[in-house]
């Protein structure tokens, strides 16, 4: 996987990946002109969408309604240092009263490759790259 992102203006960028793009922007309270998420919002976005799409596996495989199925995921800043310290992600399946599947639910969301690699502290590398300056 990779996605590469390129500076539009001032705090606003354009994330590319697999041939999909994205804008990333700050609040204007933050210097930005709002013209899409900020880099947080993109974390809870992979979150929810990798826990919708265990949950509507689950569901899909067992023949159960997907129709209405939601997920809200909420986060918690954390300082010292500055991050997200907690999340909370709500999965809402209308129509499944059973224990038994929304502990299913339950479980397959657990199973989503981005819960588990905040539970699992991933190694990240920074590397730095001098470039030389390409004049038009």
């Amino acid at each position: 996987m990779e996605t590469t992102v390129r500076l539009l203006e001032g705090v606003k960028f354009e994330a590319v990946s697999r041939g999909h793009s994205v804008i990333c922007d700050q609040p204007q309270n933050n210097g930005g002109t709002d013209a899409g998420m900020s880099p947080p919002e993109f974390l809870l976005v992979s979150l929810s969408t990798c826990a919708m799409f265990y949950a509507v596996e689950y569901l899909r495989t067992r023949s159960l309604p997907l129709e209405g199925v939601t997920v809200r995921v909420a986060a918690e800043k954390a300082q010292a240092p500055a991050r997200l310290g907690t999340f909370r992600i709500e999965v809402n399946v209308p129509g499944i009263e059973d224990e038994r599947h929304k502990e299913g639910v339950a479980r397959a969301v657990k199973s989503c490759l981005v819960h588990n690699t905040l539970l699992h502290t991933p190694e990240v590398e920074t590397v730095v790259n001098t470039i030389t300056a390409v004049h038009a």
